[in-house]
């Protein structure tokens, strides 16, 4: 299997759904266990990139191009997280709508 790695390689795959299975509480909670997984590892490259600048700041390293990069990773996964989080509010007002 092809391992892509980049700003998303971090966050965890949806776990399958069985079909034609009611949503209980464990499929609500491995969706929030997937959700909380994905923010965490969104705040994780937060935090490295930071990690990475102050590096660069302080002569800990000369390294721009892995700093660089860094931010790019974070900004693009917290882009990614911004917009999962637009879909899902669009989704949740879309429910509120329907008729019973």
């Amino acid at each position: 299997m092809n391992q892509i790695y980049g700003p998303t390689s971090g966050i965890a795959p949806i776990p399958d759904v069985a079909p034609g299975g009611s949503a209980g509480t464990s499929g609500a909670s491995g969706f929030m266990d997937s959700l909380k997984s994905a923010i965490g590892k969104v705040n994780d490259t937060q935090l490295e990139a930071g990690r990475t600048v102050g590096d660069l700041m302080t002569g800990e390293t000369q390294d721009l191009h892995r700093t660089m990069v860094a931010l790019q990773q974070a900004d693009v996964s917290f882009q990614l997280m911004m917009q999962i989080r637009n879909k899902l509010v669009t989704a949740y007002e879309e429910i509120q709508r329907m008729q019973v």
